[in-house]
């Protein structure tokens, strides 16, 4: 698969024009299939964006930005891709249509990935008379920027069809995980669920502003994060005695931790209280102003961290 030079884009809205840019940074020419009447515009401006970026990385050595074509059919756009990713709206029946379409025209050997956070592997199969070259390959956003790629199969997938799309995301600069028991959200979102709940019940309970919420963040543990995962930071957490020391000491304090967790819903009056937080914590800069920022700092981190991350 990392021989794989032509590809496809179903559905190409922030997500889909992300893979798209990462794809057409690896070399790889990108055909793009969206029923949107201003999908192409949008598109080109986002690879606007989005491509200083990536040559500030260094991912755009032997690439253009013009090896993509658009097409009126899904159909018209799998055929000859060897690697296809599916960003289509999250509705089963538009999902399901959009497969009926393609898998008469697939190349042999091409394979399928879908892009979903919130819909299992099992439904998806349903929308398949032959599901073997399905899986799911769902990324973080935006996924030019963020290397992770949660990967889940099952037995209708086909022999090899993981491995392969593994091979092929890793030859993008992709770092994957297996998933081996699928959930809604898969693990990822889970996680940022999770914290997000805390930081909402103590921005409703008026513990800090959100503004101060997010800024614990950045500033404690998501840099932190930034390098090793949760677990294996407490491993690190009490010295020679890694995990085992860690948790005979902090049990009790985590357990009480966990025990008085909020249980917030967002309904409209938290929903205001959020966004008006949010606006005073944006002091005035636009949602175009802060995802240009995120993606400068998301470009130095992967720049300062690339030379040392191992698998």
């Amino acid at each position: 698969m990392s021989d794989v030079k032509h590809t496809a884009i179903l559905g190409a809205g922030v997500i889909g024009a992300s893979w798209a840019a990462l794809f057409l940074a690896s070399g790889r020419s990108v055909a793009i299939h969206d029923p949107a009447p201003d999908a192409e515009t949008m598109v080109r401006r986002y690879l606007e964006t989005a491509w200083p970026v990536l040559e500030e990385l260094g991912l755009t050595d032997q690439a253009t930005p013009d090896a993509l074509t658009f097409h009126s059919s899904a159909a018209g756009a799998v055929d000859g891709a060897g690697f296809i990713q599916e960003n289509v709206p999250e509705r089963v029946e538009i999902i399901h249509a959009t497969y009926a379409r393609i898998e008469p025209a697939l190349g042999d050997g091409a394979i399928v990935s879908s892009s979903t956070s919130g819909m299992t592997l099992e439904v998806l199969q349903e929308g398949w008379r032959d599901p073997r070259p399905f899986l799911l390959g769902h990324p973080f956003n935006p996924p030019h920027l963020i290397p992770l790629v949660e990967l889940t199969a099952n037995d209708a997938t086909g022999d090899g069809v993981l491995d392969r799309a593994e091979a092929f995301y890793t030859a993008i600069g992709k770092v994957t995980i297996r998933i081996n028991k699928g959930l809604p959200g898969h693990v990822a979102n889970r996680l940022q669920a999770a914290v997000w709940r805390e930081a909402v019940h103590m921005a409703l309970e008026g513990v800090a502003s959100v503004g101060d919420i997010d800024k614990a963040m950045w500033a404690g543990p998501g840099l932190r994060w930034a390098a090793m995962g949760p677990t294996t930071l407490f491993h690190l957490g009490a010295g020679p005695g890694g995990l085992q020391a860690f948790c005979d000491h902090f049990r009790d304090t985590f357990n009480g931790w966990w025990d008085g967790l909020g249980q917030p819903h967002l309904d409209d009056a938290a929903i205001a209280r959020l966004v008006a937080g949010m606006e005073e914590a944006a002091n005035g800069r636009s949602v175009a102003d802060l995802s240009a920022e995120r993606d400068g700092m998301l470009a130095a981190i992967q720049t300062a961290t690339k030379d040392m991350r191992r698998a």
